[in-house]
């Protein structure tokens, strides 16, 4: 939970509880004193500090998927790229997914560190207009794993949003992990005076997928997440050789434009599966100029046209 101190015990029912302070698991907690006389019920002072920091940052925008290995992060880094191939545009990648960031590798910045100044971390620069932030970047190794509760998550997601000096973005894309559990409570819970733009949800076509990704839109609607659109991602294979389209992951339920029009939500597209794509990501390169003929590649570009569109439209009736 976002509101765990990152010393509480096991089992805290979370500072906002009516049972703060109050329950055996609180028993020898430093806290306990605190919670039960009812403080920590203010807002967390980190939500203001945030929304400072956030005020040069125009436009900001969750990639999700309730599933895992559905290509979030593929999907965030080529959005990043592709908003970035525009050099007036200013671009930052975050990658809030704690235990399992692959966005250095994806970016090609593996083995590059975090600087601290004055005003706060620095980035990490792909291009003079695209800036990275990941817990990679602090691990000693890539194999190192981290082991941490949803308060030491919680804590690093509050100082990547409250102590990186992003300077002025246009786009703040955070990559996140799968599910809807701390690292999305948190960026919602610090993001929420400073303003959520919208979610780009991944899925894959089959219903597999779908079943968790269809959690993935419960949880936005809970929260008061505006969805931009859902992405469908492995969406049939090209051949580069033939150029022959198969189904690797057959839509059986529809796929994605199926629950796309039950659910009354746009879907962006869907990008085809490239094994160039995965061979781009190793590299630490763009696909989208490296590989500028794959239909992959076309998708991509459609499907960022879409989020820049629904950008500005959203910019202009906000003036």
């Amino acid at each position: 939970m976002a509101d765990v101190p990152s010393d509480a015990p096991q089992h805290c029912p979370g500072t906002t509880s009516t049972q703060a302070g109050k329950t055996s698991a609180c028993q020898g907690c430093p806290n306990q004193t605190i919670c039960a006389s009812g403080m920590p019920k203010a807002p967390d002072p980190a939500i203001e500090e945030i929304k400072l920091k956030m005020a040069t940052v125009k436009h900001k925008i969750l990639v999700l998927s309730g599933k895992g290995g559905v290509g979030k992060s593929t999907f965030s880094a080529h959005l990043a790229h592709g908003l970035a191939s525009d050099g007036s545009t200013e671009v930052a990648l975050l990658d809030v997914d704690i235990c399992g960031p692959s966005i250095p590798r994806i970016m090609g910045l593996e083995g590059e560190q975090v600087h601290q100044s004055g005003s706060g971390w620095s980035p990490v620069y792909v291009e003079d207009n695209l800036a990275v932030m990941s817990i990679g970047f602090l691990l000693s190794s890539p194999d190192d794993a981290v082991i941490w509760r949803g308060p030491k998550k919680n804590g690093m997601i509050k100082q990547f949003l409250r102590d990186v000096d992003w300077g002025e973005v246009d786009y703040l894309i955070v990559d996140t992990p799968p599910g809807t559990s701390d690292e999305h409570l948190s960026v919602v819970q610090y993001l929420s005076s400073a303003g959520i733009d919208g979610t780009v949800i991944i899925t894959t076509p089959q219903e597999v997928s779908l079943q968790d990704v269809r959690k993935e839109i419960n949880f936005c609607q809970k929260v008061k997440l505006p969805i931009i659109g859902v992405v469908e991602n492995m969406s049939g294979f090209v051949c580069p050789k033939c150029k022959n389209n198969s189904q690797i992951f057959p839509p059986t339920t529809g796929g994605a434009e199926k629950m796309c029009q039950d659910l009354n939500i746009p879907l962006l597209g869907r990008v085809p599966l490239d094994p160039r794509i995965g061979k781009s990501c190793d590299e630490g390169k763009s696909f989208l100029a490296e590989v500028t003929d794959s239909p992959a590649t076309a998708a991509y570009k459609s499907i960022i046209h879409k989020i820049e569109t629904h950008q500005a439209r959203q910019h202009f009736s906000s003036l």
